[in-house]
């Protein structure tokens, strides 16, 4: 097995659109590992995240849908970390990348720098909450993981929405490109 894994799968939703207790279920700090199944539907748990918000849940169009997109490329490109596959949906993002960096960095990068985007596009004041406190991240020691990971990111989210590489462009992964 290599010493570090050929690349992440990172996902994170905006801000009050998948709260714990929502169907098909949530992931909390005692069900968070591959295979374990998530906490099921729970309207109690529902209810007290819902109350917790301090803002309407955020969702994504078709024009922050794009600035989202091209400020992730852009941070990965700045970083050096090399993009396999993007999908930002309306209410969550999908991210197969290689770094040498931990997931959660780069996650927080690709955050910061598409709400800066955001904020420079005048889409809604700098305060506005836009994404859950963390995210999911996976990690793909092997080819067929991170083939399974792009699969899912391109082909299995339903109509297309704002992705890289286009579907059009997407002949497979180059795995050997390993950014810092």
């Amino acid at each position: 097995m290599p010493d570090r894994p050929l690349a992440y799968f990172i996902t994170f939703s905006t801000y009050g659109t998948w709260l714990h207790g929502d169907a098909p279920g949530s992931v909390d700090r005692e069900h968070n590992t591959v295979g374990m199944p998530w906490l099921p539907p729970a309207l109690e748990l529902q209810t007290i995240a819902r109350e917790r918000m301090t803002q309407p849940p955020y969702t994504l169009d078709a024009p922050r849908r794009d600035t989202v997109r091209d400020a992730i490329i852009d941070e990965c490109q700045f970083r050096g970390w090399h993009v396999f596959a993007l999908h930002v949906r309306s209410n969550h993002v999908h991210l197969v990348v290689s770094a040498a960096r931990e997931p959660e960095f780069v996650m927080r990068g690709c955050k910061a720098n598409a709400s800066k985007r955001l904020n420079g596009a005048g889409f809604e004041d700098p305060n506005r909450k836009r994404w859950t406190e963390h995210g999911s991240t996976r990690y793909l020691w092997h080819e067929d993981a991170v083939a399974a990971a792009v699969n899912y990111t391109l082909h299995q989210q339903g109509e297309p929405m704002a992705v890289y590489p286009t579907l059009e462009s997407n002949r497979g992964a180059d795995l050997n490109a390993q950014g810092d």
